[in-house]
């Protein structure tokens, strides 16, 4: 824990942590390629291309791609549909929506890049 911060903020990064690795433990039994995995991993973050229109724009955009609803709706929808692809696809999001979490890094806010709903990136004093 480093200095400043709460112990409840470590026990939300762990929680999300512990998201990201049961979504890593399910993925294989979608039958879909690891490479799948590796290569759409961060695709997410090309949401913040939005940025270059401005940081309310870029937090609007950043925000919508990574918000819970998406890869869970994915995930529902492709297990209805009896569809590895789509839950596989709805997981690769879950878990990078995860592993930012898990580091601190929350949704944006449209004052600037580093201000999240969850403090001030590399601020672990505000966390």
């Amino acid at each position: 824990m480093t200095t400043g911060q709460r112990p409840i903020d470590l026990l939300v990064r762990v929680e999300w942590a512990a998201v990201a690795l049961l979504s890593f433990w399910i993925y294989p039994l979608t039958g879909q390629s690891w490479v799948l995995l590796v290569v759409l991993l961060l695709a997410p973050d090309l949401s913040m291309l939005a940025y270059l229109a401005g940081p309310r724009a870029g937090a609007y955009v950043h925000n919508v791609f990574h918000v819970l609803f998406w890869p869970t709706f994915l995930i529902g929808i492709g297990i209805w549909m009896t569809d590895g692809l789509i839950v596989a696809l709805g997981l690769i999001w879950l878990i990078h929506i995860a592993i930012d979490r898990s580091l601190g890094w929350g949704l944006k806010l449209p004052t600037g890049f580093q201000d999240t709903h969850l403090g001030r990136m590399g601020d672990d004093v505000n966390r």
